[in-house]
């Protein structure tokens, strides 16, 4: 470890109040996206609610991984964080790909952009806040899912864009395409993660 046996539990509280507090925003997130989703008929908040899925998933292997700092448990966190990454790939591929194919117009969702908006805001902190966390305590698997928390700040940017274009503009398109590259840097991510793991 990077950091004294006097910081380090203190470090291991604030990574568990990190994880924490994702998991409850992503808990009451799939709710509310869900009543955006279905009041808009939107795909891209409807998809939105499973990358909160994925990101409670990840918060919980995390959770699990910092209440026993083994070497095998933390090769087993880091494989399903990578996992986790290579799902949420494989959602912005097919969900961009088929509204792109169908021309879907989805309503407008002023609820739908509040809550992206305050996401985008409260999951780029925890992101650096993960990071910083996981870097003092050299501990790979939160700085991995650091980066998971970054990829739904991202995202969330970019479902705001897609809604805010499609309510000012019509641009209907504009969301999917966002996610194709949000696409690329998933699947860099979920390689590199299973690479750690493998190594």
């Amino acid at each position: 470890m990077n950091t004294s046996s006097n910081h380090a539990p203190r470090l291991l509280r604030r990574g568990f109040i990190l994880e924490g507090i994702t998991l409850g925003w992503n808990v009451i997130g799939i709710v509310v996206l869900a009543i955006a989703a279905i009041t808009a008929r939107s795909v891209a908040l409807a998809g939105f609610g499973l990358d909160s899925l994925i990101e409670i998933g990840a918060s919980a292997v995390v959770i699990w991984e910092l209440s026993d700092t083994g070497e095998e448990r933390k090769r087993r966190a880091l494989r399903l964080i990578g996992i986790a990454f290579l799902l949420l790939a494989a959602y912005l591929a097919v969900q961009s790909t088929i509204v792109l194919a169908t021309g879907f117009r989805p309503r407008h969702s002023w609820l739908g952009m509040i809550w992206t908006a305050l996401t985008a805001a409260v999951m780029f902190a925890l992101a650096v806040g993960k990071t910083t966390t996981g870097k003092a305590l050299d501990n790979p698997v939160l700085r991995a899912e650091g980066r998971v928390t970054l990829i739904d700040g991202i995202l969330a940017c970019a479902v705001l864009t897609g809604l805010a274009l499609n309510a000012v503009a019509g641009l209907w398109w504009a969301d999917p395409l966002a996610g194709y590259v949000l696409l690329a840097y998933g699947l860099k991510e979920g390689s590199a993660a299973l690479r750690h793991e493998l190594t």
